[in-house]
């Protein structure tokens, strides 16, 4: 269960890092552009994995009591969902600057 909220999110991480590799077009197609892009998604995908499993140790669940667990567990994977999908973008977004930076146009 400690990958189920990753799992779940995985189809919208690949859209995003589909479209972060793919755009903008008028940036220059390097093979140094290309390696570049390949590493910060694979940096994205560990960030998204850390923070997930970080969120899901992070999460303390509520006592059993006598009528059932309370409410409050649905956090143990809305917690690691939230985090997966903020490092996965976080790292983005930053390598969509450092990379507009380097081979942004000139001019």
């Amino acid at each position: 269960m400690r990958y189920l909220a990753l799992l779940l999110l995985a189809p919208w991480l690949m859209i995003l890092g589909w479209a972060y590799f793919a755009y903008p077009k008028s940036l220059p197609r390097t093979l140094g552009r290309r390696l570049f892009d390949l590493a910060m998604l694979g940096l994205a995908a560990v960030a998204a994995v850390a923070a997930a499993v970080a969120g899901f140790d992070a999460v303390t669940l509520p006592q059993v009591g006598p009528l059932g667990r309370a409410s409050g567990a649905i956090w143990q994977q809305v917690l690691p969902a939230l985090g997966g999908y903020g490092a996965f973008a976080g790292v983005l977004l930053l390598a969509l600057l450092l990379r507009h930076l380097c081979w942004g146009r000139r001019g």
